[in-house]
């Protein structure tokens, strides 16, 4: 049935390697939701400066898109189990780092770019690690289990750790929940350093660079691969833009703040969660074409904005871009 994926990866939450991988990305998720909120509030109290908060911002992305294809290379070449547990350790402390900035009122943009990169380079060599150790740890036929349990569990955390990011934030300050944050990540690494993976498949031995040569080859070779992703470049400009500029300076200027961007945050996370549910039942005959008509809804929080509608009303547009954002993932994936 269209449960099955949901109910076979709840079982493989009694396997104790898959219950350590669980618990890791729910913990790493659930404080990678809140460093957005907290950075953006944090550099806002600093500058009062929609400018520089975009440019803190932006340092993780710069980072992250920078790195990704050489942390896919080294994925393969070395321990991926290794490669994560280093990826959260950098994480946990360029996190810690900004918390202590934050909490010691010493923080500087400069700084904070610094910091926002570290941790945008720790992103780059965890996500692909992380694809790759899953078959490591699950037996192959229960991938498309694991990997469902996983999505939901993600999403579930994303939305718990966005409105509590908003209430850390305008209850106790930006600091307290990067600290918070950092710790998520700590716990993180924990878990993985105790997984007993598989042996890892290694390819044929060859040079980094033949390694890259050949995957850019590959990429280019499918149009509809390419165009996606030259489509996303622009769209997750545009979504982080909103949700990591916008609405954090909209929130604090003309509504209520760091807890009502939080709330807003939430429902986003929230919308991912349905949004996996509903994948399960989901069979479409061209799946890029319906994925790519999805991406029109991811405009309804910017426009909300715009007024901006009562919170209530974003919230809302929040939660349906959050349900199409998961369906084009999974219909990409």
């Amino acid at each position: 049935s269209s449960t099955d994926p949901i109910r076979s990866g709840l079982a493989l939450l009694g396997e104790r390697d898959f219950a350590r991988l669980f618990g890791a990305r729910l913990t790493s998720a659930f404080g990678s939701a809140m460093a957005p909120i907290a950075v953006a509030f944090g550099v806002l109290d600093l500058t009062d400066s929609a400018r520089e908060v975009g440019i803190v911002v932006s340092a993780q992305i710069i980072a992250q898109v920078a790195f990704q294809l050489l942390g896919g290379a080294l994925a393969d070449r070395g321990s991926r189990q290794g490669m994560m547990v280093g990826a959260d350790l950098l994480a946990m402390a360029s996190q810690a780092a900004i918390a202590g900035l934050f909490l010691s009122g010493t923080a500087t943009v400069p700084l904070l770019i610094v910091l926002m990169a570290a941790n945008g380079l720790a992103f780059a060599m965890h996500t692909p690690a992380m694809v790759g150790v899953i078959p490591q740890v699950v037996d192959r036929s229960k991938l498309q289990a694991a990997n469902s349990l996983l999505g939901v569990a993600q999403s579930g955390a994303f939305a718990v750790g966005a409105a509590t990011a908003g209430v850390l934030v305008a209850t106790l300050g930006a600091g307290w929940a990067m600290a918070v944050d950092s710790t998520t990540f700590a716990i993180s690494a924990l878990l993985i350093a105790a997984l007993r993976p598989r042996p890892q498949a290694r390819s044929q031995p060859t040079t980094l660079i033949r390694d890259l040569r050949e995957g850019w080859r590959e990429f280019t070779a499918h149009r509809w691969l390419w165009a996606i992703v030259v489509q996303f470049s622009l769209v997750v400009a545009a979504h982080e833009g909103v949700f990591a500029v916008v609405g954090p300076t909209v929130a604090k200027r003309q509504l209520g703040g760091p807890s009502d961007w939080g709330f807003i945050a939430g429902a986003f996370g929230v919308g991912t969660v349905c949004g996996a549910l509903l994948s399960l039942r989901l069979h479409v005959q061209r799946p890029m074409l319906v994925a790519s008509l999805l991406v029109f809804s991811f405009s309804l929080p910017a426009l909300l904005l715009s007024g901006p509608a009562p919170v209530g009303v974003i919230a809302l547009g929040a939660f349906v871009h959050g349900v199409c954002g998961q369906l084009f993932a999974v219909l990409w994936y």
